[in-house]
């Protein structure tokens, strides 16, 4: 009895733990987006319920990472990039070895700090793996990118990994590859993402096929997802809103979630360009409620824009806001012990336009048009304008603060 009741505690945390720590990534070769640069996207999921940007020096490169809110000098990250164009993030896998724990996850990060502040490229990071004592005691799914042109996700456990390059027709012959939280490598009876993962893949499919992927496409169709293809769900169609419903759903294998605590598209650079011009688009909250930004590790401290980094109070002033946000769509007023599980859609997207999802995309749009035409400038000139950087960081830090206070009522 007590053997039986050992082993169903340790199923149940381990269920609970994967929708925790329930991420989706892709990374998509620069052959198949339409300004030949690669992207790598992580949207993360787990129990630290505020993240930030923080610059960090490494021991030969500095660069720009996600953390959580409670470390000044936190031991992991959770994806960034560096001065040399190396970017990396993860997702964890749950049908390799070793067993997910929170040391486990807790090495990835380290793992992912150690390889930005050491690593020029894939091939290094790769030395840097191979050289760490074993085991290592991790079950993840890396990915990388670098200025070179590669683009490859490693399915890494205890001793060994499996890479899958990107740019091999043979082993994406799409140009990208999607993950969630299973290794292909792995036990096919166990892992979790199955969905998310199937509808991940359909929407890069398609935003591959129609030539249309970019950092503002990704976020607003992965990040800002709503739909379950294993039922026939899609949110955003209509069919769930008052008056034919009561606005309110139930959350199960969305890609956005409750857990969801920020999200990344690295935009990399061509083969030869400026590795300075590699871009982090940056959301530190609920991608729903929370604008995209970017950040340049070039500018140091200040390539950050200031609502991204810690504020007085130890948090992201616009992660803050976006967590208060998703808090209020997720306050039921009977279901409270299950808050995590039923959100008010009707508050978040609605048939009148003025949903927070729709009233942060309306911002984000005119951001992208802005900070897209400064970028494009730069690339022509070879180098980061770093005074104009700047500029563009507080306006739109500003800015949207402003916004905020005037249509949701956050300061």
């Amino acid at each position: 009895m007590k053997k039986f009741i050992a082993i169903t505690f340790c199923c149940l945390l381990m269920a609970v733990s994967s929708d925790i720590f329930a991420c989706t990534s892709a990374i998509i070769s620069g052959r198949v987006t339409p300004d030949g640069r690669p992207l790598l996207w992580k949207h993360r999921d787990t129990d630290a319920a505020q993240n930030l940007v923080r610059y960090f020096k490494g021991d030969k490169y500095a660069f720009s990472a996600i953390a959580q809110t409670n470390n000044s000098n936190p031991r992991s990250v959770w994806m960034g990039v560096n001065e040399a164009g190396f970017a990396i993030m993860n997702t964890m896998s749950y049908n390799i070895e070793p067993t997910e724990n929170e040391e486990n996850a807790d090495n990835n990060g380290y793992i992912m700090k150690l390889a930005l502040g050491n690593c020029a490229d894939a091939e290094e990071f790769e030395a840097l793996l191979n050289s760490l004592e074993k085991p290592w005691l991790i079950s993840s799914n890396l990915g990388v990118i670098d200025a070179k042109g590669n683009a490859y996700y490693y399915e890494v456990n205890n001793n060994e990994y499996i890479r899958f390059d990107v740019n091999d027709p043979a082993t994406a012959p799409l140009g990208y590859i999607v993950r969630s939280n299973f290794s292909f490598a792995g036990d096919t009876e166990r892992g979790s993402g199955y969905v998310r993962y199937m509808h991940a893949d359909e929407i890069v499919k398609a935003g591959v096929m129609h030539n249309a992927m970019t950092p503002e496409f990704i976020f607003n169709e992965l990040s800002r997802s709503f739909e379950n293809p294993l039922i026939g769900v899609d949110l955003k169609s209509g069919d769930f809103n008052r008056p034919k419903t009561t606005g309110w759903f139930v959350e199960q294998d969305l890609i956005a979630r409750y857990t969801t605590t920020s999200s990344v598209v690295i935009q990399g650079v061509r083969e030869g360009e400026a590795v300075e011009l590699t871009t982090m688009w940056t959301v530190v909250s609920y991608p729903p409620t929370t604008v995209a930004m970017p950040v340049w590790v070039c500018g140091g401290e200040e390539g950050i824009p200031y609502i991204l980094s810690q504020n007085e109070e130890g948090r992201s002033t616009l992660g803050n806001m976006g967590y208060m946000m998703k808090e209020k769509a997720y306050a039921h007023e009977i279901e409270k012990s299950r808050k995590t599980r039923y959100f008010n859609w009707e508050l978040l997207w609605n048939l009148q336009g003025d949903g927070y999802m729709q009233l942060v995309q309306q911002i984000e749009k005119e951001l992208f048009r802005e900070y897209n035409s400064a970028i494009e400038s730069w690339r022509s000139e070879g180098t980061v304008n770093h005074r104009e950087m700047k500029k563009l960081h507080d306006k739109w830090s500003t800015y949207i603060v402003e916004k905020y206070y005037e249509y949701f009522g956050m300061k």
